[in-house]
């Protein structure tokens, strides 16, 4: 399972709030942060064992930053054999991240473990896991919500696109884009949001002042071209129509810049946005979707995702698909067995 040759290119990740600079050439991944630390991963084998090499005074962020653009080069690819060759204090670091783990004398690292450590893909100002204390709202009992973040949230470089894919949360600055797309007639007939600026204007009010739901615009290479909503859905009104966990959450999506549509941006979008509702909180034991059950295409992408259709249920303005995502499916994807869709 070699690493696919790309020939020569370079990237910046952005990883616990600092830029670490990755070049590729052929079997080669190596990494640097600005104070010079530096990492590089090559592949040695067919059998799937790898030589790192780190050095310097942020070199686990640097070796980080090659394990990942390792695995994203070959998604074929899901376990790495290590070969180290680094400080006593990296190798500590990286163990303790969960990055590395030990199997016997052997090093190993997998994509299903490197893809959930947030320090890769969200802002460090993210706080740990809240403390678990119930309340009551709206005669629901759940746990109490963090305090809701701001500006970037996440950021994943997608090797697929040579992009990098971004979520910030909603601010007023975003009106009349998103008053724009909620106008469109494609977009309208779902979201029902259609209307003046100031309609626009009470909806991101209420969204933001919403405890229970992050507003979202998604960015290619800084662009704006989707808004998305990541809602707690023990506290939703979907929640009665399944075992809900107290950590679930759901997801609402809307495409819209044509530029930006396609499955293949579709796909790394949806990914990318599953991946954050996962890594905002370890508790978070399932995503959930529920779109419109007559809307193939969107369920089709779902499913492409890793969720499976539960079931149909009735809302009262439309018939929708219960779309559920385990967390063990989406970080395995040996796990992903999805069952046809069937209203």
């Amino acid at each position: 399972m070699p690493i696919r040759a790309t020939g020569s290119s370079s990237c910046t990740l952005r990883i616990a709030d600092q830029d670490v600079r990755v070049e590729v050439s052929g079997h080669c991944v190596a990494a640097r942060t600005a104070n010079d630390s530096h990492a590089r991963v090559q592949r040695a084998d067919s059998a799937g064992t790898a030589s790192l090499e780190a050095k310097g005074s942020d070199a686990t962020l640097s070796a980080l930053a090659t394990l990942y653009m390792c695995l994203e080069l070959d998604d074929t690819v899901q376990e790495l054999t290590l070969q180290l060759d680094c400080a006593s204090r990296t190798e500590r670091d990286l163990l303790e991240t969960g990055a590395v783990w030990l199997d016997g004398n052997r090093r190993m690292c997998s994509r299903a473990t490197l893809y959930q450590l947030p320090q890769l893909f969200c802002s460090a100002a993210r706080a740990p896991a809240f403390p678990l204390r119930y309340v009551l709202s709206n005669d629901k009992r759940h746990p109490t919500r963090a305090p809701k973040q701001r500006g970037t949230v996440y950021r994943r470089y997608i090797v697929s696109l040579d992009s990098h894919f971004s979520l910030r949360v909603l601010t007023r600055g975003d009106l009349e884009r998103l008053h724009r797309w909620m106008n469109e007639p494609r977009i309208a007939r779902v979201w029902d949001l259609a209307g003046g600026l100031d309609r626009t204007a009470a909806y991101i009010d209420r969204v933001n002042q919403d405890a229970h739901t992050l507003p979202l615009i998604g960015c290619f290479d800084g662009e704006p071209f989707g808004y998305f909503e990541v809602y707690w859905v023990k506290e939703d009104r979907i929640a009665p129509f399944y075992a809900v966990d107290d950590y679930d959450r759901g997801v609402h999506v809307l495409s819209g810049e044509a530029a930006h549509r396609g499955p293949q941006r579709v796909a790394a979008w949806l990914d990318s946005l599953v991946h954050y509702a996962f890594l905002d909180d370890p508790r978070t034991r399932n995503v959930v979707a529920e779109p419109r059950a007559d809307n193939a295409k969107m369920i089709g992408y779902f499913l492409r995702c890793g969720f499976h259709a539960q079931k149909t249920f009735e809302l009262p303005h439309k018939s929708a698909a219960m779309m559920v995502l385990p967390r063990e499916v989406f970080f395995e994807p040996r796990c992903r067995a999805a069952p046809p869709y069937s209203s």
